[in-house]
């Protein structure tokens, strides 16, 4: 029931701010979602001892804010500030280069696709965002059941042990047939063979990002990435593969 009654909460949230949230306020909606997964990914992946989470969750939050505008004119400049602070943290601070490059990856990881996820409310409007975040919605549902009703064969029994290849087909064909069916309602001019395309691309992403923060939690061995939400795990769990998934889809739009 807990986690009946928090996701409900939390789907009506997050409609309600696509739906009724100006761009700005949108934006910072997006920066503080940011830092929350980035927090949660710096503990999960921190080794040794403790390093200063502040500077890291400074460059996320600039990061997703700054591709939260579609011009994307600020995309060299955080490259080279990130790649300026990581020479400090190896020269300066004496981090190690996995323990300076996994923070690194913070920015890109989280702040990248979150940033380009406001992007696209502002490019495409409240509909883009639904449309996308409905076909993962319908991804991750299609994975689910069908994977229980004819789940055999494991798809990363390394990583992720109840992910079933059978599963991994249903979700792909449930989500490609939606975003078909429903992508005319968003992109009137793209062919369906582009849209297939394209849903088939979120599928594929998604579940690329989903084993990416599978593995990083069992290298760390957690089974969740923080106990924020209740019934739910962290923000890191509910987004993962959404991370993955909104540069395709951002791309697309430009395109």
């Amino acid at each position: 029931m807990t986690r009946l009654l928090s996701g409900a909460a939390l789907a009506a949230a997050a409609l309600a701010a696509i739906l009724f949230l100006p761009l700005f306020g949108l934006r910072l909606l997006a920066c503080l979602v940011a830092a929350l997964a980035a927090r949660e990914y710096l503990a999960i992946t921190h080794t040794g001892r403790p390093l200063p989470m502040a500077p890291v969750l400074l460059l996320v939050v600039l990061t997703c804010w700054g591709l939260s505008d579609p011009n994307l004119s600020v995309v060299l400049p955080l490259l080279l500030a990130g790649l300026a602070w990581l020479v400090v943290e190896v020269l300066f601070r004496g981090r190690t280069v996995d323990q300076a490059a996994a923070r690194l990856v913070a920015p890109w990881y989280v702040g990248m696709p979150l940033g380009m996820l406001a992007a696209v409310q502002s490019l495409g409007g409240p509909r883009a965002t639904l449309l996308l975040v409905a076909t993962i919605v319908v991804s991750d549902s299609g994975q689910y059941y069908t994977g229980r009703a004819f789940g055999r064969q494991p798809l990363a029994p390394a990583i992720s042990p109840k992910k079933t290849v059978e599963g991994a087909v249903g979700g792909l064909v449930l989500a490609t047939s939606f975003m078909t069916l429903a992508g005319p309602w968003v992109f009137p001019s793209a062919g369906r063979l582009s849209l297939a395309l394209l849903g088939a691309a979120i599928v594929v992403l998604g579940i690329g990002g989903d084993l990416f923060e599978s593995r990083l939690k069992r290298t760390a061995g957690v089974k969740d990435s923080s106990a924020l939400i209740p019934g739910h795990g962290g923000v890191l769990d509910r987004i993962d593969a959404l991370l993955f998934a909104v540069p395709a889809y951002y791309l697309f739009l430009r395109a």
